[in-house]
């Protein structure tokens, strides 16, 4: 048998089952990048659906509870997964998941969505498919880096490892009918992703800038970074007690803290030359939507004129959707080789995620609440339509320099 040239087409030396030669299961971006953005459209659609009557939801969980859990859980984790198994690689030098491996991993998340939407009252076959695309990703994330002895990055093994408890304990409440208490745990999960952006955000924000800007060097803010973590980690703790075991808490102080410590990075952060470049701009104000927002959450343990649902689909949208889409369309160029520029196209899915963030958390206060939602629903759908558009060819297709990943 002669060498595989990945230069060739796949088609020139692979059959369609060699699954391990297609491109698309070379790296784990690649998989669950696309598959979480076609998420994002599809399962916003069937909720915009399902807010303008026009399809019915029969399920003894409620729709909002379906929807809070493909959001945060499924979609955000997808892309988390998918950028932790990519990134680890990079970090390591130790062989990421690929191959069959890989699209078993994927196929768990597509038929566990499957079956979420159609055979809701299967809570258990979820919970099961839920389970195991966890326990997987952790299992490859801990492998490689205690492999190459990272330590500084154990922590995203715990950051997925408290998401998988959090969304196990929310299904052992579907279960039970406890549905205001699972509702919380899908709370948690936005301020854990929360946590998450300000940790990759506090990595890749500056790193991205100085690299698009061609600057000499970087702004670093270690100490900054620690106090924000520790912050951002004892105002989850204060969430977690005093919505889950009543306590007299007020968890709204170290929120407002974290917000605020967000909002100096930010500003240290900021070079007024980002405007000019998508890949960066998208960034830095996907990073201050969440800071707002959970300025906002913060506010609203205070005070009744700030709505804490609103304030989390400001973090939600805002920060999660808009850094989510940046940040697959900043590694989906990088990691195929591709040069670092985006069309005008793609600037305006940035736009629209944004902007359907706003519409969510301010609009309410102006309009009827589901038309502000059904108007925030519509946009997210054209923002990542417009990523599957224009990305799917980088995502399903050998890397421009011919190189494997």
């Amino acid at each position: 048998m002669r060498p595989i040239n990945l230069s060739e087409p796949i088609s020139a030396h692979a059959k369609w089952y060699q699954i391990e030669q297609w491109p698309l299961f070379m790296l784990a971006f690649r998989p669950l990048f696309l598959s979480a953005a076609i998420w994002a459209v599809i399962s916003i659609g069937l909720w915009a659906g399902l807010l303008i009557g026009q399809l019915t939801w029969h399920a003894p969980i409620t729709a909002t509870l379906w929807h809070a859990h493909e959001m945060t859980f499924a979609f955000a984790g997808a892309v988390a997964v998918g950028f932790l198994l990519t990134a680890a690689q990079t970090w390591t030098n130790v062989p990421s998941i690929s191959g069959y491996k890989l699209a078993l991993l994927l196929a768990i998340w597509v038929l566990t969505r499957v079956i979420f939407f159609t055979q809701p009252q299967a809570l258990l076959v979820v919970l099961m498919g839920q389970l195991a695309f966890w326990l997987i990703a952790i299992t490859v994330l801990s492998n490689m880096l205690i492999r190459a002895k990272s330590k500084n990055n154990y922590i995203f093994i715990v950051l997925l490892t408290g998401l998988c408890i959090f969304n196990t304990l929310f299904f052992i409440l579907l279960m039970q009918q406890d549905f205001a208490l699972a509702r919380i745990f899908t709370q948690i999960a936005v301020l854990m992703f929360m946590l998450l952006i300000g940790i990759v955000g506090g990595r890749v924000i500056p790193f991205f800038t100085a690299r698009g800007l061609k600057l000499t060097q970087q702004v670093r803010t270690p100490k900054l970074d620690r106090l924000l973590l520790w912050v951002s980690v004892l105002g989850i703790t204060g969430f977690v007690l005093s919505q889950i075991f009543k306590l007299p808490l007020n968890p709204g102080y170290l929120l407002v803290l974290s917000a605020l410590l967000h909002v100096i990075r930010t500003i240290l952060w900021f070079n007024a030359k980002i405007l000019s470049v998508p890949l960066l701009w998208s960034l830095h104000l996907g990073y201050i939507l969440g800071a707002i927002g959970l300025l906002q959450l913060g506010i609203s343990f205070f005070t009744p004129l700030i709505a804490f649902t609103d304030a989390l689909h400001l973090i939600t949208l805002g920060s999660i959707g808009l850094m989510i889409i940046a940040v697959m369309a900043r590694v989906s160029l990088g990691h195929t080789g591709r040069p670092l520029q985006v069309p005008h196209t793609v600037s305006l899915a940035f736009m629209a995620v944004a902007i359907g963030a706003i519409c969510r958390a301010f609009l309410p206060y102006f309009i009827s609440p589901h038309l502000a939602w059904l108007y925030s629903a519509i946009l997210w759908c054209v923002g990542f339509s417009l990523f599957v558009y224009h990305y799917f060819n980088a995502l399903t297709q050998q890397r421009v320099d011919g190189r494997r990943g």
